[in-house]
């Protein structure tokens, strides 16, 4: 709850910041027009990715595989529209490293850890035996 509070209040003022730095250097308008070519640019790469992304799925299926790496693979390209679609510079880094394959892949593979290392937690034995059921003796 701290953290996400954090984020919300952290990362809107730091893109304030920058906004307005660069607005200082470069003028308004090239600053606004920045932040539209990084959504276009964006849009694009979403669209190019996504469809690939969807590609290999669908092949997984095919094969009768299941296409976990590919789901949470569109999860992060979907975080990373959001994040282009926001206006600022820090969240179109993050987002790009959202939408380029190597980076996404990396973020991938930090999931699957903490997943498998959650679910390694919860694990419990089975143990296999027979049983038979004893009722007390009635009075």
């Amino acid at each position: 709850m701290i953290v996400a509070l954090f984020l919300f209040v952290t990362v809107p003022l730091v893109e304030l910041f920058l906004l307005i730095e660069v607005g200082k250097g470069i003028g308004a308008l090239y600053t606004i027009a920045l932040c539209l070519l990084t959504a276009a640019i964006g849009t694009a790469l979403l669209r190019q990715q996504g469809l690939q992304t969807l590609a290999r799925a669908r092949l997984n299926l095919d094969r009768g595989t299941l296409p976990a790496i590919e789901l949470i693979e569109g999860v992060a390209l979907a975080v990373g529209g959001v994040l282009l679609l926001t206006p600022g510079f820090v969240t179109d880094a993050i987002g790009f490293a959202c939408l380029l394959p190597f980076t996404r892949h990396w973020f991938v593979q930090i999931v699957l850890r903490r997943i498998k290392a959650q679910r390694g937690a919860v694990d419990r034995v089975t143990i296999e035996g027979d049983y038979e059921r004893r009722d007390p003796p009635r009075d």
